[in-house]
């Protein structure tokens, strides 16, 4: 999930999901609630790190923590000097993705049909949407929390993708690099609000609708291939503080303005498809 999450457009939720710990995730997060302090001050600490599932997510967030600060700037350099290479390795596993998670749907009735299909349009409208001028006010700032922790968690598009959109990329890393504590702790609130509030529904309509739910979801991912397929057009460069955001749309590998790198591209797409079920296979033998 952390090198997903370091690569934009590619959302850490996919990652969970095909890796078989999403429902967990979901789970884990929905448990923490007043409940769960009312276990901590009755029944101390130990049994309310149990009720939030505390070690795993633990292990869960110290393994994107290390993940992103270990290969951060190596995937940063990789999508400057072979972009091709590694968006063709993600759609690969993205693809494989699709079909691991359709393989879930247990009937392809007429809801589950429709939720597919608009999951998949609205994804991919979402993927081709121009990016908003850079916003600020607390509100605001706590709204693109929100929406960007939900995004993150949410199998197809990326939290950083969502903040590009809503003009806050910008203002966020501002707030960053200038330590405005009052702009990053709203930005955090929303992020908390959005995550807990976001992790309750998804839980309820696991609950009652699961088979939508999955279709939903995987409509979502199907949709989201746009963002990541491997040769892309620049159509407009936009410089956010120090950072450079470059805005493109999908073409062809034969209108590619440059070596569009076929044969590599098709190899490193096959990886990642077998990654998606050498993790589903050792996923089988750990719950056997």
């Amino acid at each position: 999930m952390g090198a997903a999450d370091v690569v934009p457009g590619v959302s850490g939720g996919t990652i969970a999901f095909i890796s078989g710990i999403y429902e967990e995730l979901i789970t884990s997060i929905n448990n923490i609630n007043l409940q769960a302090l009312k276990i901590l001050k009755t029944e101390g600490i130990k049994k309310a790190w149990q009720h939030v599932n505390g070690n795993f997510m633990a292990a869960l967030f110290l393994g994107i923590g290390i993940s992103i600060l270990s290969l951060a700037k190596l995937v940063h350099y990789l999508l400057d000097e072979n972009p091709i290479m590694v968006w063709s390795f993600f759609f690969g596993l993205v693809v494989a993705s699709i079909i691991f998670v359709g393989k879930q749907i247990k009937v392809w009735d007429i809801k589950a049909i429709v939720g597919f299909a608009a999951a998949a349009i609205l994804a991919y409208y979402i993927t081709t949407l121009p990016a908003m001028t850079q916003h600020g006010g607390y509100f605001y700032m706590f709204i693109s929390g929100a929406l960007a922790i939900c995004a993150m968690i949410l199998p197809g598009i990326s939290g950083a993708f969502i903040l590009v959109l809503l003009g806050s990329y910008g203002t966020i890393l501002g707030a960053i690099s200038t330590f405005d504590i009052k702009t990053i702790a709203v930005f955090i609130l929303g992020i908390i609000v959005g995550i807990l509030s976001f992790a309750r529904l998804l839980k309820y309509l696991f609950t009652h609708y699961e088979n939508l739910t999955l279709a939903i979801l995987t409509g979502f991912i199907l949709g989201s291939l746009n963002k990541i397929w491997p040769w892309k057009m620049v159509t407009e460069i936009k410089k956010i503080g120090d950072k450079t955001i470059v805005l493109d749309k999908s073409t062809s590998p034969f209108n590619y303005d440059g070596d569009p790198q076929i044969l590599w591209a098709v190899g490193l797409a096959v990886i990642g498809f077998l990654t998606i079920f050498l993790l589903e296979k050792v996923a089988t033998v750990k719950n056997n």
